[in-house]
């Protein structure tokens, strides 16, 4: 409990302090979880996809942020073989693409030390092997050192170069939504 109080201390310093120190922000891979969905005039497509490893290190001062968040998109599964490895094999090239990132290049707002708060994230998304210029909205809810980032987006996958799977029987959207909720640990970084 000691332990616990010491570093939300030392978050509750960095977070107000005048002086810019980085702060880092590592997710649980096993606990974060990304959806995906794709609307077609039949019914409405959902699945998954796992993280990787995500790490943000940020400074409050300047707002100037790196790092990177993995998705592995060779576990996207919508629970149907078929159109699965479709999307694999068609659509992803997952075995040439395998990995989704998104870099960070900086974060604009106020983390609370307790509860909830709303910060924008610029960044680049690099998906099928081409980096996309994104902005976004990201809720937080921070719990000592504990933070949950909760994220949505669109991404407009035909825009971006990959295949419609779309045919004369089969129409789907154009883009997909993504949502992602990310648990991990909030503090401040440690100098070398």
């Amino acid at each position: 409990m000691r332990s616990r109080l010491l570093h939300f201390a030392i978050l509750i310093i960095c977070l107000t302090s005048a002086s810019a120190q980085q702060v880092v922000f590592d997710l649980d891979p096993a606990k974060t979880t990304v959806q995906f969905t794709l609307g077609d005039i039949i019914h409405t497509v959902h699945g998954t996809f796992k993280a990787k490893s995500g790490r943000v290190t940020f400074d409050p001062g300047t707002g100037e942020a790196s790092g990177q968040f993995i998705i592995d998109v060779t576990t996207g599964d919508t629970s149907n073989r078929t159109r699965d490895r479709k999307m694999h094999k068609e659509i992803l090239e997952s075995e040439k693409f395998p990995e989704a990132t998104f870099t960070p290049t900086k974060v604009t707002g106020t983390i609370a030390t307790q509860g909830d708060s709303t910060v924008e994230v610029q960044g680049t998304f690099r998906l099928h092997g081409t980096d996309h210029e994104m902005k976004l909205s990201v809720p937080l809810r921070t719990s000592g050192t504990d933070l949950i980032a909760k994220l949505h987006f669109v991404i407009p996958y035909v825009d971006w170069g990959l295949k419609d799977p779309s045919n004369f029987v089969l129409r789907v959207s154009k883009q997909v939504e993504v949502d992602i909720i990310a648990p991990g640990h909030f503090a401040p970084a440690r100098t070398q």
